[in-house]
């Protein structure tokens, strides 16, 4: 059983040649820009990248995920929220293969049927083909981690305790990593949506939840607030990388979209 790409083509392109060639000019753009390139040798162990189309957020998703390349996991737990249908719990995908545009990456099925059964999670089919907070990460680990096995969690209706033990356990697991997907404020004003992704990159930066709590809007925030707590027990640091807006790319700054990825090392 194959989870099919459902939003090939639309936020991503539809290509392999294109996507490749997209991450090629992402790290051209990245190498000539970048002033510490000693950032660029970080090992992280999970990764917060945001999920909007590539032409908007790609490069900043392009940078978290080429840094968790030099951790070379053997399984990434991908987790997002679910954008189109509505449930309460965690669902967990038990296809066998994740179609990407550069072929398929492998489900490491006997980790998630593990986890489904030690945590009672659910599998809504439906949730895992619409959404796109999973699955635009997915060419991203394709590219950069070809061989490796991925897990993919929608969460539905949930406080962000119930993501904890999913986290701690992956992060415990010998070469796993995260990645914790998520955009920022949604259709502000440029100045409006400084404002409110400020409170969020501050709260990931100082890994503090209770300033999340003060104003950052986030559709996955829920992740996010999972991450930081299982970062703070185990030791984890913070370093967001990058941050920019839909505007830097349309030109519109009267209603934007924020965009956040950060590392946790």
């Amino acid at each position: 059983m194959i989870r099919d790409a459902g939003n090939k083509g639309l936020f991503y392109p539809n290509s392999c040649k294109e996507i490749e060639s997209m991450i090629d000019r992402f790290n051209k753009i990245l190498d000539s820009a970048i002033k510490d390139k000693s950032i660029l040798q970080y090992k992280p162990k999970a990764i917060i990248s945001p999920h909007a189309g590539y032409i908007y957020s790609g490069f900043t998703a392009n940078i978290a995920h080429r840094l968790l390349k030099n951790s070379d996991p053997k399984r990434v737990v991908v987790i997002g929220p679910s954008h189109h249908v509505y449930f309460e719990g965690v669902s967990v995908s038990l296809a066998d293969e994740y179609e990407t545009p550069c072929n398929t990456l492998e489900i490491d099925t006997q980790y998630s049927h593990l986890m489904a059964k030690k945590y009672n999670l659910i599998y809504i089919k439906e949730a895992h083909y619409k959404e796109h907070s999973t699955e635009t990460q997915m060419p991203f680990i394709k590219h950069y981690l070809p061989n490796a096995k991925v897990v993919e969690y929608i969460y539905g209706k949930i406080n962000y305790q119930t993501l904890i033990p999913l986290i701690e356990d992956a992060l415990n697991q010998k070469d796993t990593a995260v990645v914790i997907s998520t955009d920022l404020s949604h259709f502000y004003t440029l100045k409006e949506a400084k404002e409110l992704d400020t409170i969020c990159l501050a709260g990931v930066a100082k890994e503090d939840i209770s300033i999340l709590q003060r104003g950052c809007e986030a559709c996955g925030k829920i992740g996010v607030e999972a991450i930081i707590a299982v970062a703070k027990k185990m030791g984890l640091k913070s370093k967001v990388l990058d941050y920019r807006t839909s505007a830097d790319t349309s030109g519109d700054s009267s209603r934007v979209v924020g965009y956040m990825s950060a590392i946790f090392l």
